[in-house]
């Protein structure tokens, strides 16, 4: 069967609509191209380990939050541009992420549009429900709702084959992502749209908002040289792009050639925390259970690559870091010493239950958790500190992950660093200006 033409202007990195959809296609073939390495046996930070019932942010912080109506993508596909999915065969990217504004699956509004022929489901990491171990092999099934086959992108292949696009003639993207660069779920975007050009198979992402805001670009830009499925570009720990933007960027800047549209958001500023679009928070990742967890996020990722538990296997996972060997009190009071904007530190201690990193099940762990006073926090910054002070305190109980290590923080210098006793500060003297240049980068396709 031949496929449908899709009508669209060549414009590069300038076009941005209000609602409707956008397509970019890339720079010259000359474009900046990374090789990618997979790393299934190190997934990303937030994956793994047990459910925990979402908290707002606002609680938190102490705002109160101000409800605004945002419409997700899926929304206004299916109100403002039906014309990308109607009369063709449909495949969908998505897991219990990809909802309305009501908490109605995508999956189900889409299978239900009588203009609408979805044919095929695509599951990431954590599976299309989002209840499967952290790197665990997702296996292709068929979904026993709908009838419909899933295909697997985290398991025998990361990205669609061949086979699995031949009976697409359109493949959507609906995924909430977490705003930091160390997450799998745009890497699966980014390989999808791959393979989805090979194919001259159209490629829409469904935007969402950027749950820890678009405004704010924090830490340092990945070495190319340490490009992994976990981070495969030169962007930032937080990069403050939504899904769509950065599908757009890909296009616009790394060279991946598709014909690329987005659904934008609507209703979304790009200063607004997810606390207060008026969306339902759903759980990305198992052990990703609240906006505070997502906060934090950029930064105490790293502590995946150290031998201390980020409280996986509690319901804060990402908030506080420990080890039974560590005082939370004297951790706490040196790190409050830093005067971090927008943070503090508390001492905790916790218990991680079947924790899927298997550090530390079942024992009393001592730590720190971070309190945060502001959306814009730098966690990253924050996270230095953090490492510098954990590391002085744990001595000859220290030790690294040093490939996994290296890949989050997208460079060598900073675990060589840390051994060299540098501070916080030199650490992170240089991160400023990556930021800025990343941020000057990005300008052209952001879409908010």
């Amino acid at each position: 069967m031949s496929r449908p033409m899709y009508a669209h202007g060549k414009q590069r990195r300038a076009f941005r609509p209000s609602v409707g959809y956008s397509n970019i296609r890339p720079r010259s073939p000359g474009a900046l191209f990374l090789v990618w390495i997979a790393a299934l046996a190190a997934p990303a930070c937030g994956s793994g380990g047990g459910e925990a019932p979402a908290r707002d942010l606002a609680a938190a912080t102490g705002a109160a939050p101000s409800q605004q109506a945002v419409r997700p993508g899926i929304e206004v596909l299916l109100t403002d541009s039906l014309h990308l999915v109607s009369g063709v065969r449909v495949g969908l990217i998505t897991n219990q992420t990809g909802i309305d504004a009501e908490g109605r699956s995508s999956i189900d509004l889409l299978v239900q549009h009588t203009d609408v022929n979805l044919v095929a489901l695509f599951a990431p990491e954590h599976g299309i429900r989002g209840t499967a171990d952290a790197g665990a092999s997702i296996a292709s099934e068929v979904d026993g709702p709908t009838g419909l086959p899933i295909y697997s992108l985290y398991g025998q292949t990361l990205s669609p084959t061949r086979d699995m696009l031949d009976e697409i003639d359109v493949l959507l993207f609906d995924l909430q992502d977490i705003g930091a660069r160390y997450y799998t779920y745009v890497s699966t975007m980014a390989l999808s749209m791959e393979a989805a050009g090979r194919a001259d198979v159209p490629f829409v992402v469904l935007d969402r908002p950027n749950p820890v805001r678009g405004d704010v670009v924090q830490g340092n830009v990945l070495d190319p040289e340490f490009a992994t499925f976990i981070g495969r570009y030169p962007v930032p720990m937080r990069h403050g792009m939504t899904a769509g933007e950065l599908a757009r960027l890909y296009v616009g800047e790394f060279g991946i050639d598709v014909d690329l549209r987005v659904v934008p958001l609507e209703g979304w500023s790009r200063a607004l925390p997810f606390s207060d679009t008026g969306l339902p928070w759903v759980a990305p990742s198992p052990n990703m259970p609240s906006l505070e967890s997502a906060l934090a996020y950029p930064g105490t990722c790293l502590f995946e690559g150290t031998g201390l538990s980020v409280g996986r296997g509690t319901d804060r996972a990402f908030q506080w870091i420990g080890a039974p060997w560590l005082d939370g009190a004297e951790l706490a009071t040196a790190l409050n010493r830093y005067d971090l904007d927008g943070v503090r530190f508390e001492a905790a201690t916790f218990t991680p239950v079947a924790p899927g990193d298997g550090k530390f099940a079942g024992q009393s762990v001592s730590g720190v958790r971070l309190i945060a006073e502001s959306t814009s926090f730098d966690a990253p910054r924050a996270a230095v500190a953090m490492l510098v002070e954990a590391y002085r305190a744990s001595g000859a109980n220290w030790s690294w992950q040093t490939t996994h290590f290296d890949r989050l923080a997208g460079t060598d210098a900073l675990r060589l660093g840390i051994e060299a006793g540098s501070s916080a500060e030199d650490l992170t003297r240089d991160w400023a200006r990556q930021a800025a240049e990343f941020d000057a980068l990005r300008r052209p396709f952001l879409l908010y």
